[in-house]
């Protein structure tokens, strides 16, 4: 049994599609909005990576208008750099694959500081698909097969086969 997006219910037998942040589980068969859904995130993630821009630019002026020393301003400007280009990289790499989750708890400070980046690989995956949508497709349709595997009756009675594979007659 499914709903009327065809996304399969709690009642239908096998594995479960995995939910997908702001996309539900409407990534299966891209019902529901799937497109403006799609459309909507990855312009707002876009915007917020923007806005994100002038905040950090904010306080790259405050800094020079406190006469710190370019040292501290070379320093900082590096330190965004390398933290949001980190962080699109994580982000992107995590779309297709699954991240170690002790791995993606220690970089959780250099997410942070590098938001740009994370802000912005997340916009443009949202250009292709959902984020994360390939993974998971991938991963449900294989539970999918397991599922089946399982499940599939045999036909016939076994013990009449010969170890040939041929029937005896009889």
């Amino acid at each position: 049994m499914s709903d009327e997006t065809g996304t399969p219910t709690p009642s239908t037998p096998g594995p479960r599609p995995e939910e997908i942040r702001f996309f539900g589980t409407t990534w299966v068969d891209r019902t529901g909005h799937y497109g403006l859904r799609r459309a909507g995130v990855g312009i707002g993630a876009l915007v917020l990576a923007v806005a994100g821009c002038f905040v950090l630019r904010f306080a790259y002026q405050g800094l020079a208008m406190a006469d710190v020393g370019s040292f501290v301003n070379v320093l900082l400007v590096a330190a965004f750099a390398i933290c949001s280009a980190l962080g699109f990289s994580r982000t992107w790499g995590g779309f297709s694959e699954r991240p170690d989750p002790e791995k993606q708890a220690s970089m959780r400070g250099f997410l942070a500081i590098g938001f740009v980046g994370v802000l912005a690989a997340y916009g443009l995956r949202c250009l292709t698909e959902a984020p994360g949508e390939k993974l998971r497709r991938r991963e449900y349709e294989t539970a999918r097969e397991q599922y089946e595997r399982r499940t599939t009756r045999r036909t016939g009675n076994p013990a009449r086969k010969k170890s040939g594979g041929k029937q005896r007659k009889g």
